[in-house]
């Protein structure tokens, strides 16, 4: 499996970003998949997930009402739309297959800052 995250930057704090995972080598629409995130010095943390058909969506306590996670089967991609965002949200953002982020890719910097 390959992940691959984008859409990273540097934001002021209340700003917002799109970030965008692109997967291959697996049967993506088979799969529930999650975003999980690790800042300087911490673990992973996970912040999401989606279930294979896009129903379902679930959210850790620290972003649920400020971010909103999709998908497009077609495009073997998923999306995390972050929105107010603040400087605690700054860290490496990945996708993953697990919520544990074992199998999670390239990553995709958020940097929260004024």
């Amino acid at each position: 499996a390959r992940l691959v995250a984008s859409g990273g930057g540097l934001v002021q704090p209340g700003g917002s970003l799109r970030l965008s995972c692109l997967a291959s080598g697996f049967r993506f629409d088979e799969y529930t998949m999650n975003w999980v995130r690790q800042a300087p010095g911490k673990g992973i943390e996970w912040v999401s997930g989606i279930t294979n058909g896009g129903l379902g969506t679930f959210y850790a306590d620290s972003v649920r009402g400020r971010f909103t996670v999709s998908r497009d089967n077609a495009k073997n991609t998923i999306y995390l739309e972050l929105n107010s965002l603040k400087t605690e949200d700054t860290a490496m953002y990945y996708c993953a297959q697990d919520r544990a982020g074992t199998t999670r890719g390239q990553g995709t910097q958020v940097t929260v800052s004024s």
